[in-house]
This record gives structure tokens, sequence and C-alpha cells, in this order.
């Protein structure tokens, strides 16, 4: 039986290929605190997630600090185990935004770790439901920029093989939004997908107004149309639109979305594992999700939801955002529109530790 020895966790800083902008904020870095975990067996596994923008050296230090000193001495097989005794240990702090996002960086590295000493890939040692997902694309369609600007990215998109793009909405008046959407479907006709993101920048009534405009134009999607703690207003909006709701990125527990479901408030879940704390509740909600027949499409993060939307039957899209690019060797297979599987043991992400070096803001906390 292994025993964990040793754990390093550091951050990188990723400024955003492109400018990024919504209804309530600019994305102008990707804060990426990562840890790796070290056994006496000589096997080891790396973790990450994310901030945008700030909290990240919070997350180190709550890492550094409460949680990795606990992992010295286990058996990393014991992953749910591990799980629950960070969760509670850090209660005092839980369910919230920090503490999962310190969660993920050390269970998605327990995962790695796991499926490298199988010998598999995640998406076969976490279900293997899937060979291959639709891919949609974001980077195109970001809220700063003009009408032209969006329609001839969403062409671009729909020429690279993207099965269908996503618009940003939110601005001042809702005539504004409908004319971009308007312009971006006659541009890619009736049979090419959109769908939308309003990044939780709506009061109910106005939810309810754009999305009257919105059902013309035949959306796939209504991503984040409030605050996520509005649960009642999602029902009501639900109620009230043929349009789907999205919801998912702000939630950080399996039981909040378990709320949503129950109370018929959304119908496309966007579970982010680097927000709902790791790869192991971020499966216990994509099956919750399955038991209501509601399908899965995460949020953010491809490298690593590509697998896990492979491992199960209801996950039906990838969200195209590269932002790894720098610090790694490997890149998302895309064919025919579609992301095919990483066949590498562990996460599928193969790490360029020289670029990680040299762009960490500090050397490792190392915790042993």
């Amino acid at each position: 039986m292994a025993r964990i020895t040793r754990v390093e966790i550091f951050q990188v800083d990723l400024r955003p290929h492109v400018p990024r902008s919504d209804a309530i904020q600019t994305f102008s870095m990707q804060e990426t605190p990562m840890l790796r975990i070290f056994c006496d067996d000589g096997s080891e596994g790396t973790g990450y997630s994310y901030t945008i923008g700030t909290g990240g050296s919070s997350v180190v230090a709550l890492l550094r600090d409460h949680m990795a000193p606990r992992l010295i001495g286990r058996d990393p097989a014991m992953v749910e185990e591990i799980w629950k005794d960070l969760f509670m240990h850090t209660h005092a702090t839980s369910v919230g935004a920090i503490t999962s996002i310190a969660l993920c960086c050390v269970d998605t590295a327990l995962w790695d770790l796991r499926c490298r000493r199988a010998d598999l890939p995640l998406h076969v040692m976490a279900g293997g439901a899937q060979r291959r997902i639709p891919v949609y694309d974001t980077e195109g369609g970001w809220l700063h920029l003009s009408p032209t600007e969006v329609v001839e990215n969403a062409q671009a998109a729909r020429a690279r093989g993207f099965k269908a793009v996503k618009i940003k909405i939110g601005r001042p008046h809702v005539a504004e939004d409908v004319a971009r959407l308007s312009a971006v479907r006659e541009a890619l006709g009736d049979d090419y997908d959109i769908m939308t993101d309003a990044n939780q920048g709506f009061t109910v009534s106005e939810a309810i107004r754009r999305a009257r405009h919105y059902e013309a134009l035949d959306i796939f999607w209504f991503e984040e149309p409030l605050p996520a703690e509005d649960l009642n207003g999602h029902v009501l909006l639900a109620q009230s639109t043929s349009i789907p709701i999205a919801i998912g990125e702000s939630l950080y527990h399996p039981a909040h979305f378990r709320e949503y479901l129950q109370r018929g408030a959304c119908s496309i879940v966007q579970v982010d594992v680097g927000r709902v704390g790791g790869i192991t509740p971020w499966l216990k909600v994509a099956h919750l999700c399955e038991s209501f027949n509601v399908q899965v499409c995460p949020h953010f993060l491809m490298e690593i939801h590509l697998p896990l939307v492979l491992a199960v039957p209801n996950a039906t899209w990838l969200e195209h955002i590269p932002q790894l690019d720098r610090i790694t060797h490997s890149r998302v297979v895309m064919q025919d529109g579609y992301a095919l599987p990483p066949q590498t043991p562990g996460l599928g992400i193969e790490w360029d530790w020289d670029a990680i070096a040299a762009m960490r803001n500090a050397a490792p906390e190392v915790v042993s």
C-alpha cells in the first residue's frame, strides 16, 4: 500500500489569449493553483483549479496550512475518505468557493495518481460512457465585441468545425442583445446552434422579459440568467420560457444542484470541476442529473472536462476555451467538430514543467 510522503503547492498565472468580458466583469487573469502529490512507491499525481483573477493566494494558503498536512501518510487510493475528511476539517469555510477550489486541487491530483497507477485514462477510469463529444466555441462571443466582430468570429468558428457558438448577452437594452443574436442567426442559418450567457446579470423580471425576445431566435440555452443564489427566481423564469435554463458554474456542492433539479429550476447543468470541489463531487452531480434526465455541459477547464464528459452518458457538449496551452505539451484533439479522448493514463494533461517553473509566481510550498 502506497503512502503520501510529500506535497508541493504553487500557483501559475495565465493571461487569457483574447480579452474577455461579460455582463458583470472582465476576465484578465486566470490564477491556477496547482498541487503535486508524491508517494513512497514513486507514484505521483498533479491537480489544479483556477480563479479568474482574485483569491488564488488564499487557495494556496488553505492548501498549505490546512489540507496538505493531512495528506501526509495517507493511502492515496482512499479518495472518497480523503475528500470527506478535508471537507469536514475545513467545515468552517464550507460550502464556498475558496474551499471548493482547494479541494479540487487535491482531488484532481488523487484521481491523476489513481489513473496513472491503474494505467488508465480518466475517461475510462471514471466510467467510459462515450468516445467523442461535440464542441462549442465561446472565445468569439465576448460582450465588448461589436455585432460585426461577433458575426465574423462565429463564422470563423463554424469554418473551424465547431458545432455551436456561445454569445454573451447583457447589453444595456434588450434590443442590443437581440441585434447581436439576430445578426449571428442570420449569418449562420437556422440549423446552427447558438447558446447565450448572461453571467448572472439580470433581475427576475428582466430575465423573463429578455427571454421572450430571445425565444424567436431559437436559442439553445439561456445561461446564468440570474444570481446563482436566487433559486426561486430560476424556478419562475424556467416556468415562463421555452428556452432551456443552464446553471452550475457558481454552485459549490452537489446538494445545491439537487435543489435546482428538484424544483425544476434548470434543464441544463454546467457543473464545474474546479468550483464543485473536484472529480469526486463532479461525478456525483453528473449522475444525479442523469437520474433527472438532465444533460451535463460543463463550464470552462476544457482539458480536464473532456475526459469527464466522456465518462458519463448524459454529457452533451464541451466548451472550447483553451487556457493551458502555455504550460502543457498536450492539446485537445478535435475531429469534425468533436473532441476525442486523450489515451494517456491520468487526467490526459501532459504538463510542461519547464514552462511551469518559468511562470510560477513563487517557489513551491513543500509539505512533508
